[in-house]
């Protein structure tokens, strides 16, 4: 039976390459038939792109058109309506369920800015920590940041302010003898942490203060008795030693012993929270200059993306968007050349009549146009996914008439609008381009039709030659077939369901399958990653792409390269 099945995948295979005409031509099309004859692959679990040769072609629009040509004015109406349509579309799907996500994605990718200063960075932060009515979440979550980061610049402050850990120390049994019992055996050089605090103290202070040493034997150790033989500390009863210096001592909560302890950090571990509190309460309550200093220092050094990965987080789209018009004021573009390849060209359009929904929904599609896509895969999101498909696919079979009106548009006002619509056009080729399978031939004709340079890089036909189908049904390949189909079935259900298709709809699959033994996979990337490899003209050929990642980085690099004409024109 296994020999049977193994003859009619190759000749199915072999039908399907002869049937979808994989000849690199000058000019080609896409498509996929909405029919219900519409060819499904049984191999990668979506649906089988129809390559076929004729007098049109999928346009990525690298090429820069004619200024002076507006081209057809119903063909702009058209791209425009279907455009807004996938809009609505989106919008929905990010309010409906993955909005706080998606201002998660904004926080992020907002580490794209790049053209802040040391100074303007310190600025915008300082600015937003002592104006935001969020001010001691953001300071809370900075504090955090400079702990882990930096505990021994935390550890100077707390060393200014020694006394105020009498309030930490008393009633805590529990912390006493955490930072207190480290006393040094006979064989260790010296004692540790409070301990060394506590023993230098007492020896430097016995006249006031070796009375409130309590020991656990019947009697007492002397200065002199102890000074000799350090590891009689171990016989201190700590917890009621350092209660009687709460009550008894408050010179050692100020002393140099104590404070000096203190000055590495290793003491904010014992309660992260009691300590962010206590250094919030320093910024606010007290104003301590020294405590803004670190915090300035601190803000000047540490990386704008990782300020904005961390402290964004904890900001509510109202102050998210008092955070934008701050760092708005700090963006001045030097050159469209640069700037468009990351966040600055687009902030710079920001204003405060943008709704943050704007901003939301174009970071998603053109920064994090996967995992939008990984969203479409739930079941909740059938009914979106579907109608995404048709408008992609409408989209993507438009003639070249109607998109230098885009650009123009786009260059004419400084609104987020017109550059969300050119972002909505890159994530419909995102999504055209990641359905169904593409040969390398198909690739390197869509590259040849756009004007993209590409050279081999790895080049594995693993998918075309009958050697593999007939080696994959031996049963040595069946060994190691096996052995994949047991560590796939391990997967969970929502894992599987996002390694379908975009728009392989309606397609039912078997854990059991036959296939499964000839080491076929429906995971499309496993299945996609065994062709080809190339080196593209679009980033200089310093990357080897494959079918999995083009997609993505083609439809990226389109945005680019669109922002660019856009913003050129705009400062012309």
């Amino acid at each position: 039976m296994r020999g049977l099945k193994s003859n009619f995948i190759i000749t199915e295979l072999q039908n399907s390459k002869s049937e979808l005409g994989l000849k690199a031509e000058s000019s080609f099309t896409v498509h996929y038939s909405s029919s219900p004859a519409t060819t499904r692959s049984s191999i990668s679990g979506g649906l089988v792109g129809k390559f076929a040769t004729s007098d049109k072609m999928v346009h990525l629009f690298l090429s820069e058109p004619d200024w002076s040509c507006d081209g057809s004015d119903d063909s702009f109406q058209h791209r425009l309506s279907l455009l807004n349509d996938l809009d609505s579309i989106v919008r929905l799907l990010i309010a409906s369920q993955s909005r706080s996500e998606a201002r998660l994605w904004l926080c992020k990718d907002l580490s794209g800015v790049n053209s802040l200063s040391s100074r303007q960075k310190r600025e915008l932060f300082v600015t937003l920590l002592k104006t935001s009515s969020q001010k001691r979440d953001l300071a809370a979550q900075l504090m955090q940041m400079i702990f882990d980061k930096h505990p021994k610049k935390a550890g100077s402050i707390l060393a200014k302010k020694s006394h105020m850990l009498e309030d930490f120390f008393r009633g805590n049994p529990r912390r006493i003898l955490l930072w207190f019992s480290n006393f040094a055996g006979s064989g260790d050089m010296e004692h540790k942490n409070g301990a060394k605090a506590l023993s230098q103290f007492a020896f430097l202070n016995r006249d006031i203060c070796w009375e409130e040493l309590e020991w656990k034997g019947k009697h007492g150790q002397s200065p002199a008795m102890v000074a000799t033989k350090p590891h009689y500390f171990l016989d201190l009863d700590v917890e009621q030693t350092v209660d009687n210096f709460l009550e008894n001592v408050p010179e050692f909560w100020s002393s140099h012993e104590f404070s000096d302890t203190l000055k590495n950090g290793e003491i904010l571990l014992m309660d992260t929270k009691f300590f962010i509190n206590m250094f919030v309460g320093l910024m606010y309550k007290q104003d301590m200059k020294e405590m803004w200093e670190v915090i300035n220092d601190f803000l000047a050094e540490e990386p704008f993306s990782s300020l904005c990965s961390h402290l964004l987080i904890v900001l509510d789209e109202k102050e998210l968007c008092s955070f934008l018009d701050l760092l708005q004021k700090f963006l001045k573009p030097k050159d469209h050349g640069d700037t468009c390849q990351n966040m600055d060209a687009i902030l710079f359009r920001y204003s405060g009549s943008d709704s943050i929904s704007e901003l939301l929904l174009l970071n998603a599609v053109i920064n994090r146009g996967r995992q939008l896509m990984q969203i479409l895969q739930e079941n909740e999101h059938i009914e979106e996914k579907m109608k995404i498909k048709d408008v992609v696919q409408q989209i993507c079979s438009l003639s070249h008439d109607g998109f230098v009106p885009l650009i123009k548009e786009c260059s004419k006002t400084k609104s987020l609008n017109w550059i969300k619509l050119l972002g909505l056009q890159s994530w419909a080729l995102h999504c055209f381009l990641s359905e169904g399978f593409w040969p390398p031939e198909a690739w390197e004709s869509l590259f040849n039709s756009n004007g993209i340079s590409f050279r081999h890089s790895g080049k594995h036909e693993l998918l075309y030659t009958n050697k593999l189908l007939v080696d994959e049904s031996d049963s040595d390949s069946d060994k190691r077939t096996s052995s994949r189909s047991k560590s796939r079935k391990k997967g969970k259900s929502r894992k599987k369901r996002r390694r379908m298709s975009l728009f392989a709809d309606g397609y039912d699959y078997d854990d059991n399958d036959d296939l499964l033994d000839l080491g076929f996979s429906y995971n499309r990337m496993e299945f996609q990653s065994k062709a080809s490899y190339w080196l593209l003209s679009t980033d200089d050929y310093s990357t080897s792409w494959n079918s999995v990642d083009l997609p993505e980085h083609l439809s990226k690099h389109c945005f680019s390269t669109w922002m660019k004409w856009a913003f050129s024109r705009s400062i012309g």
